[in-house]
């Protein structure tokens, strides 16, 4: 099956990201409210905590052009302070507000997405974040829904490294003022990701 849908479509994406449905010539829109992208956060090497991002935005054009913009002032890790301190210190949103996603699918990878089928394949993607860009590849669980959508998300956690992004002076400062004695620069993300036709 993996080798039938390789030589169906390659694809490149930006966090981990693809979409179908039985039209392949459709366009579709993410809904948010059914989606997240996650990270986890560990701290003093041994305390994990997961964080998400509230704010989501994504399309896929009927040319399987994709993309996922998601609001780095958004972040959520169920502490006030430390949201401030990640939007200010880290992602330093003021001058970076968005990350974000991209992929070209192809038509025929969308066309296989019927109602209940699920296919597992590893997907190409390029993340632009903190003004820099860094493409990945990881694998990927595609399900299709009733009414032509998509559910996308990732079996293992995809591990994004700060400082390729240059957020290492932010990881820094923000064990600086937590009092920590260590906070790990190798982020793991997961992404859950529901897609509905246009209207």
């Amino acid at each position: 099956m993996k080798a039938v849908i390789g030589s169906l479509a390659r694809v490149v994406t930006a966090v981990v990201l693809v979409v179908g449905t039985t039209t392949a010539w459709a366009q579709w829109e993410l809904d948010a409210a059914r989606s997240s992208v996650n990270f986890t956060s560990i701290k003093n090497d041994s305390i994990a905590e997961v964080h998400r991002f509230a704010a989501l935005q994504g399309s896929v054009g009927k040319d399987g052009k994709v993309q996922l913009v998601i609001s780095l002032d958004s972040v959520e890790t169920l502490i006030a302070i430390r949201n401030e301190r990640m939007r200010e210190m880290l992602f330093e949103t003021v001058t970076f507000p968005t990350a974000s996603v991209s992929a070209a699918v192809a038509p025929e990878l969308l066309a296989t997405l019927a109602d209940g089928v699920t296919v597992a394949t590893d997907l190409s993607f390029t993340l632009a974040l903190h003004g820099a860009e860094k493409s990945f590849t990881a694998p990927v669980v595609l399900t299709g829904e009733s009414g032509g959508g998509i559910q996308v998300f990732t079996p293992a956690p995809v591990i994004v490294n700060a400082a390729e992004f240059g957020l290492e002076a932010g990881v820094a400062a923000l064990q600086s003022v937590a009092g920590l004695k260590a906070i790990s620069t190798a982020v793991p993300v997961t992404v859950h990701l529901v897609f509905t036709p246009s209207k």
